[in-house]
């Protein structure tokens, strides 16, 4: 299982991304700790999730996958849950 922490520029404004939202919620556990950064607990390599979003969002908005399993993590006024959930 990894922690892939997923970070993104979508570039149009007023656009519906509930399906990349959608797709986050459904590949495995996940936290959201700022606007526009989620961290995921999946099977899914960084390469695999990758390939997928890019079916949710636009050819110009940005999307950063790293996989955050082995490193040390570190955090500065998050939620209670996002702590709670990251030390878990």
């Amino acid at each position: 299982m990894y922690r892939i922490l997923i970070s993104y520029d979508l570039i149009r404004p007023n656009k519906d991304y509930q399906n990349l939202y959608d797709y986050l919620k459904r590949t495995g556990t996940w936290a959201k700790p700022l606007e526009s950064v989620w961290i995921i607990k999946t099977d899914k390599t960084c390469e695999q999730v990758i390939n997928e979003i890019e079916k949710h969002v636009d050819e110009n908005d940005k999307v950063l996958a790293i996989n955050i399993s082995n490193d040390t993590i570190t955090w500065l006024n998050l939620s209670q849950n996002v702590s709670d959930w990251l030390q878990n």
